[in-house]
Formats: C-alpha cells, sequence, structure tokens
C-alpha cells in the first residue's frame, strides 16, 4: 500500500475543511478507495499509487483556490472536484470526454472582488461550447446557474469587443406579454419579470457603467415581444425563461439572428406556465434543432446547483412532481 504525506504550511485547515468536516466529507466520497487521516496540519493518505495520484492533484486544486481567494465553500469544492458522474462525462454530440476539473478559469471580474467562472462540469461546458457554436440551449432546474453563467459570456464577449452589444429577453407570461394594465411606464411595467437578468448583471458590471450602459442601449434588456421585426446582429442574445415561449415565439426569436451573433436559449422544461392549452416552444425547439450543425445543447442537472445545498436536496425531494 503506497502512502502520501501532506504538511500544510499556508493553508487554515479549518477553512480547507470546512465546518463539521463538510468539505472533507466531499474528499472521502470522491476517492472511495483512499483513506484519508487528517490531523491538524498533517494529511496521510494510503492507497494505491494512481489514486494517490489524483488525489494529489485535486487536493492541490483545492489549496491554491484558498491561496488565491482566501475562502472555500462547498459549492467550490464540488465545482473542483466535480462528483462521481461528472468525471469523464461524455459530450452528447461529439462524444470528447469533458474534464472535471478543467475550464476553471475566471469568465470576468465585477465589482467589489466579485470572481465569475463555471462552478460545475456543465457550466464549464457551456463556457466551451460558445466558443464553437453561435447558438446554445442551457436547459435545467433552477438554480443550476444557467442563466448566470449566459449573462457572465456575454459580458466577457462585450468586454472583449467581440460585440457591440447585449440583448437580455424574457416572455412576461404571467401578463400575457399585455402589461397595458399595470401601473408605471414601460419600464416600470416590465422590469419586475426581468428582475433576474438585472440582478445578474449587477455582479458583473459597476453600477455607474451600468447605468450607461443601459441608457445608450449597449445593454438592452426587454420582453420577447419586443424582439418582432428586428435583425439581431453584432450582439450577444440571451432569452432567459424559454420554456414559456409559444412555438412561434421561439421560431420568431431565433430567426432575429443576425450574421455576427450570439445566441443563448435558457429554460427548464419542467416549469412551464403559459395556459394549459398553449404548446411550450422550447421542447420542440430541442427536438428540431438537435443535430443541426452550430446548435449545441447542454442539459443540466440537480448536480449543477450552486445556490444553497439545501436546494439540491429540495429538487431531489420533489423529483417529477
Amino acid at each position: 500500500m503506497n502512502e502520501l504525506n501532506i504538511t500544510l504550511e499556508y493553508v487554515n485547515p479549518a477553512m480547507l475543511w470546512g465546518a463539521q468536516n463538510e468539505h472533507f466529507e466531499v474528499f472521502k466520497k470522491q476517492f472511495p478507495k483512499l483513506k484519508i487521516v487528517a490531523r491538524g496540519n498533517e494529511v496521510k493518505v494510503l492507497g494505491d499509487e494512481q489514486e494517490i495520484a489524483s488525489f494529489k492533484t485535486q487536493f492541490d486544486k483545492v489549496v491554491s483556490h484558498i491561496e488565491r481567494y482566501n475562502n472555500l465553500t462547498s459549492n467550490d469544492v464540488e465545482s473542483i472536484l466535480g462528483s462521481p458522474r461528472e468525471i469523464g462525462a461524455v459530450n452528447r454530440k461529439n462524444g470528447e470526454k469533458v474534464a472535471s476539473g478543467a475550464g476553471s478559469e475566471p469568465i470576468v471580474f465585477g465589482p467589489n472582488g466579485i470572481v465569475v467562472k463555471a462552478r460545475t462540469a456543465n457550466q464549464r461546458r457551456m463556457v466551451e461550447s460558445i466558443l464553437q457554436n453561435d447558438i446554445l440551449f442551457a436547459i435545467g432546474p433552477a438554480g443550476t446557474g444557467k442563466t448566470y453563467t449566459a449573462v457572465a459570456l456575454a459580458v466577457r464577449a462585450l468586454r472583449n469587443k467581440e460585440v457591440r452589444r447585449i440583448i437580455l429577453t424574457r416572455p412576461a407570461v404571467e401578463a400575457g406579454e399585455n402589461l397595458g394594465f399595470l401601473p408605471g411606464d414601460l419600464k416600470e411595467k416590465v422590469d419586475p419579470y426581468l428582475r433576474p437578468l438585472y440582478d445578474a448583471l449587477d455582479d458583473m458590471i459597476p453600477a455607474e457603467k451600468l447605468k450607461v450602459f443601459l441608457e445608450n442601449r449597449t445593454i438592452e434588456v426587454a420582453p420577447l415581444a419586443f424582439m418582432r421585426g428586428r435583425t439581431l446582429d453584432n450582439c450577444f442574445v440571451i432569452l432567459d425563461e424559454a420554456q414559456n415561449t409559444t412555438d412561434m415565439q421561439m421560431k420568431m426569436f431565433l430567426t432575429r439572428m443576425g450574421p455576427t451573433a450570439k445566441f443563448i436559449v435558457t429554460g427548464d422544461v419542467t416549469q412551464i406556465d403559459l395556459p394549459k392549452k398553449q404548446q411550450s416552444g422550447l421542447p420542440t425547439a430541442l427536438r428540431l434543432l438537435e443535430d443541426i450543425e452550430g446548435i449545441d445543447i447542454i442539459h443540466l442537472s440537480g448536480g449543477d446547483v450552486v445556490r444553497h445545498k439545501l436546494v439540491k436536496r429540495i429538487l431531489a425531494a420533489y423529483g417529477d412532481i
């Protein structure tokens, strides 16, 4: 049996292993064939040589994260280590394996020291996919970071001058896209439905600059109905909550695409809020467009949830309800 001994010189063991050793338990689940013993600043690992080598690689990544950010959450640990079912995950379209520890460099740096990066294997696939495809569908339940990651990719493209504008849109289903009866001007009528998009932008762009971008329409946040008749070119466009589009709305949106645009469509096919007699355009689009070159579809799952750890358990408890 092989043995690895590690001395922690610059990392606080309490931060490394987490409250009540919750991070330590993640390591044990990730490497069930190894015996891992931690006492103070000393770590001893016993087991197969190859398994130990893999542990050392992942352990060093976690330590590097602490040294860089002086912080470590359970989500960070799971993101760096992945999960047993994510390791060697196969890309649905091209059969390539995606390394669970790859591609975790920051997407954008926000104000007040906020670092936005892909935190799960499927979020990293989103980052890689948009470089190769002009339309990306990111499908998954609430809390998987699909919209947040999409907005980060759009902000990065704007900062890198790859596009001139960002357009964020959602169907205002609750009001049937007929917002006239609501009080206030147009912005006040539609903002409640678009608030999650503003929240993501707040994390990535300083408030004063964001205000300027919104005023000069470098960044546009608008309901889906306002996309009709337009050609969206030289811009990064995100359609959020796409499960609440009809077939005709989805077709309308996708055919707005100009020659130099990037589109990301996000949605959750289990949370359709349309009236019962209306069919969601998202499942239809996924079925019709699945094999078209230049379009990729990534399915996120409960394992990608990056909200409170209880959200994963809640999703599992509800199952298919």
